[in-house]
């Protein structure tokens, strides 16, 4: 069933054409991703397609009922039924003092209360912990109507999405499948460009060979010998001239062939960044962070009550847990050095706060890098092009940069410092998706030791090679990556079902053994021993099992 249909929609911002969509029909079954760089026009289109704004040409039809989950803004209405709150864990009545997680959580239960044909969301990952984004995939998989979803969350679009679509230079483009099959199909265009792009090249220059070639034979016909007749001579010119002629024919004819070749650009290449470690940030110990009877308490609210946790040189930590367990704390515990935590003496911090406090807004992204830079201005130009600021970019003011560009910035500059250990606080907040996946790049080519939080989970298993969880005012470390944390806990949870399915069983055995020692009905009693053995049996199964 058709839900929405547009078409030729232009959006202007002053003389700057933004948007400019031909066609775009959207049906119940549809879940959509809308991907893109940041500042390219992914929010103005959402508000566009469910009439928040006015396009200033084309027209767009919604048949049915809709809904709209902003970033930013309060709610339709300031309640939620106990059901709704329950299955969101929200609170039930909206609060302005309500975390940033739980006004999400709100604002998406508000949205999903209703019977909507079409959601429209915008980021609404978020300030979501994992177990809220998780908690978010499983009630939008159960939803029944069609979506269009902006978020930079790759884990949550593959596991929601069955197209996406990509708005760049005011267009869009739609693929079919999630995420993952959006990546591999660009990355077969990606491929074909190549391969177009040295077909262009090598035809190109086999015509430029052949003007050359054919430019030497036209110089290299000689006129009339000197003692040669008149009509000898003129003869013999003649045919020179015929010869120059034809060949200057074929000269004319390759070149309009060359300008008649469709013109192919190179696409883009990364070139390789590799951090070698600088003499002066070589770290020997084994231990690079160290952490005993680590406590602390915000009023009566207590964070860690006798912590501990070692991490060592070399290893990339990511710390995860629930919004609020304290994981930002530790963090500036540690760069703060609180008593309780141990760093290497040798130990040279690179701390990337959310406030992204370090920058300059009155120097250029590149003055702000070499302003600390340990490297030479080549590689940080480098490491800037690799982060998507290339050629006259990197003489931007920072004052002007978007929030995610701003994070780009203050990244490059901790990095390329005189560092070996590396702390990050929300690396990926405001990034898109190009700029996470070109950081998370970066990250997994840097040899000396990380500790990051970040709730995004692919970015986690892309680069962490042991996981830190806070859990019940405690400190806890994984060694192996997310994946093999995830499988750990999993086989936890189903040992933990198992134990009480063995309690529950038990208890009704105590129960049937009560009723053998009282029933004197034979047939009872030998349906009642049949049951007994049965349970006996799957007791035994399921002790096997742990």
């Amino acid at each position: 069933m058709l839900i929405l249909e547009s078409k030729s929609i232009k959006k202007y911002y002053g003389h700057r054409l933004i948007l400019d969509i031909d066609d775009l029909k959207v049906y119940s079954n549809d879940r959509i991703g809308l991907v893109g760089r940041n500042g390219i026009g992914k929010t103005t289109l959402l508000d566009i397609l469910s009439q928040r704004i006015k396009a200033d040409e084309g027209w767009i039809k919604i048949h049915g009922k809709y809904e709209y989950v902003s970033q930013l803004g309060q709610p339709n209405k300031k309640y939620l039924s106990e059901e709704m709150a329950s299955k969101f864990r929200t609170k039930a009545l909206w609060d302005d003092t309500m975390s940033g997680g739980e006004k999400t959580r709100f604002k998406l239960a508000q949205a999903l209360s209703d019977d909507s044909l079409m959601l429209f969301a915008d980021e609404p990952t978020s300030n979501l912990d994992i177990e809220g984004i998780e908690l978010l995939e499983e009630i939008l998989s159960q939803y029944d109507g069609a979506f269009i979803i902006i978020s930079h969350d790759r884990d949550f679009l593959d596991k929601l999405c069955n197209k996406i679509i990509e708005l760049e230079d005011g267009k869009i483009k739609t693929y079919n499948g999630n995420y993952s099959k959006y990546k591999e199909q660009k990355e077969l265009e990606k491929e074909r460009a190549y391969f177009e792009y040295k077909q262009y090249v090598d035809e190109k220059g086999r015509l430029e060979r052949a003007i050359i070639e054919t430019s030497q034979k036209n110089a290299s016909i000689k006129g009339p010998p000197k003692r040669m007749g008149i009509s000898e001579a003129r003869l013999h010119k003649m045919g020179g001239q015929k010869a120059k002629a034809t060949l200057d024919r074929k000269v004319k004819n390759i070149k309009k062939r060359i300008e008649q070749l469709e013109k192919k650009e190179k696409p883009f290449e990364y070139k390789e960044v590799k951090f070698d470690i600088l003499e002066s940030s070589k770290l020997h110990s084994k231990i690079v962070i160290e952490g005993k009877h680590i406590n602390k308490s915000f009023g009566q609210k207590t964070i860690f009550k006798d912590g501990d946790f070692t991490i060592y040189n070399g290893k990339k930590v990511a710390l995860i847990g629930p919004n609020g367990c304290g994981k930002s704390t530790l963090l500036k515990m540690i760069v703060n050095g609180d008593k309780a935590i141990k760093t290497a003496k040798a130990a040279k911090i690179g701390y990337f706060s959310q406030d992204l406090s370090i920058l300059n807004d009155n120097l250029t992204i590149l003055e702000n890098v070499m302003e600390t830079s340990a490297y030479p201005e080549e590689f940080c130009r480098l490491l800037l092009g690799r982060l998507l600021f290339r050629g006259d970019s990197v003489h931007k003011k920072v004052g002007i940069l978007s929030g995610g560009e701003r994070v780009k910035v203050s990244f490059a500059k901790i990095i390329l410092q005189d560092i070996n250990l590396l702390i990050l606080d929300e690396p990926t907040n405001y990034l898109d998706i190009d700029s996470l996946e070109a950081v998370e790049s970066t990250l997994k080519d840097y040899h000396n030791t990380i500790l990051l939080v970040s709730h995004d989970r692919r970015f986690i298993s892309s680069i962490a090679d042991t996981i830190m969880t806070i859990d019940n005012h405690k400190i806890h470390i994984f060694n192996g990556n997310y994946q093999e944390f995830l499988n750990k806990n999993k086989k936890k949870d189903q040992k933990q079902n198992i134990r009480e399915e063995i309690i529950l069983l038990e208890t009704k055995l105590s129960g049937i053994i009560g009723c053998l020692s009282m029933e004197t009905d034979e047939e009872i009693k030998e349906r009642l021993d049949r049951e007994y053995f049965e349970i006996l049996s799957k007791i035994k199964a399921y002790k096997e099992m742990l």
